[in-house]
């Protein structure tokens, strides 16, 4: 009785191996278009919003955590410039449970926006 509880177990845990595999070969595969930003529109943010933009952009979604681990600032200050930047337009959010993550608004947002204005 055991022996067939393990077996089960070592079953599923089988399972579980190849679905992760599935999902890791379907994301290698996964290349988003980049979004296409004006070098004069990048250089109109202050260095420190545009070092924090090129993180977000970079990594498709992240937390402040996350940021700040890559620019080596506190996580206060990324939080901070993270929304600085989702109240300019430059990004948006959406929380995950506890985690805020945040990602670069998609270019039929942008389009949209630039239609209106």
């Amino acid at each position: 009785m055991r022996r067939s509880a393990f077996d089960r177990i070592f079953q599923e845990i089988q399972q579980i191996r190849y679905r992760l595999d599935d999902i890791e070969t379907a994301l290698s595969k996964w290349n988003p278009p980049s979004l296409e930003i004006s070098e004069s529109k990048l250089l109109s943010l202050p260095d420190n919003l545009r070092k924090t933009y090129l993180i977000v952009a970079s990594k498709g979604e992240c937390n402040a955590t996350q940021v700040s681990d890559s620019t080596g600032r506190s996580r206060p200050i990324e939080s901070c410039y993270l929304n600085q930047l989702v109240r300019m337009g430059w990004l948006t959010k959406r929380r995950d449970s506890k985690t805020i993550n945040f990602c670069v608004i998609s270019e039929e947002v942008l389009k949209g926006r630039s239609q209106h204005t």
